[in-house]
């Protein structure tokens, strides 16, 4: 009956982790708050994995939707020739994930410690909402954009892009998604534009956490996990990826008639209610 329990949590996580992944609603946000409500029976250590890992399934969803615009080969006459857009491209990926992982890898144990928590995630979820709905009004939905393919963005605006994605990597509850669609809209991006580089942003640094992760626990005492947690990994990660399939179609879909003011809404209300049970209820 524990088993049934513990997976049917596991599912449920990797619900909401392919959910709030790709909304502008934190996820990292999402599952600090709802291991506090529904913890999984594991060693803190392995929950620590799990948070990383189950972000792999939402980053094969990505890989799965968008392969043909990110793969820089592709096969021509009998050979395989290089697609320089996509090249660019990804030079442009990388160039914006450089100041997060520079501060990841340099400050990830702080990071962890001080600002993990409830109370941080309600802070950053209010705050982002706020300029959510603060930057859609000025904007206003029907207002033209300067970029309108992602290949338009340049250098400069890649790692302009790369600094907001920044307070995501520091301040849990900011949403990476969120962070980078709202640089992405300042700089004069398409919702469509600032959504789609925003997956693509996704894959190096997720991929990268996930192994920093996995290196990090296997140095501290190794991989040593019981049968029950390779179930609960495999399952929520699994799960995640199926939902972001979902998710990430719902999405491109949404904007193309909305703006993003309802997200700005949704995590102001969400961390008003998490700081009344954080501070009242708990």
């Amino acid at each position: 009956m524990d088993i049934i329990l513990e997976i049917i949590k596991a599912i449920v996580l990797g619900i909401v982790e392919g959910v709030t992944e790709w909304l502008p609603v934190s996820s990292t946000g999402h599952m600090i708050v709802l291991q506090d409500v529904i913890a999984l029976k594991v060693s803190a250590e392995f929950w620590k994995v799990f948070e990383i890992v189950v972000q792999l399934g939402a980053i094969m969803a990505v890989v799965l939707l968008f392969w043909r615009k990110l793969l820089p080969f592709k096969k021509k006459e009998g050979r395989i020739v290089i697609r320089v857009v996509k090249v660019r491209l990804w030079i442009k990926i990388i160039i914006a994930c450089i100041p997060a992982a520079v501060v990841g890898l340099i400050f990830d144990d702080l990071i962890n410690k001080y600002f993990y928590n409830p109370l941080s995630v309600a802070v950053a979820l209010i705050v982002v909402g706020i300029f959510f709905i603060v930057i859609e009004s000025r904007i206003g939905k029907d207002a033209p954009a300067y970029v309108n393919k992602t290949s338009e963005i340049t250098l400069k605006e890649a790692f302009i892009i790369g600094i907001f994605q920044l307070a995501a990597a520091v301040f849990p509850g900011t949403s990476r998604s969120g962070a980078t669609i709202i640089g992405g809209l300042i700089l004069g991006l398409s919702r469509k534009v600032a959504a789609e580089f925003t997956f693509y942003l996704a894959i190096p640094v997720m991929f990268g956490a996930s192994v920093l992760k996995i290196v990090k626990y296997f140095v501290q005492g190794g991989l040593a996990f019981t049968g029950m947690e390779i179930a609960i990994l495999i399952i929520g990660t699994l799960t995640a990826f199926i939902v972001s399939l979902f998710v990430i179609s719902f999405l491109m879909g949404y904007i193309r008639k909305h703006d993003f003011k309802i997200f700005g809404w949704y995590r102001i209300v969400l961390g008003v209610i998490i700081i009344v049970y954080s501070l009242i209820i708990k």
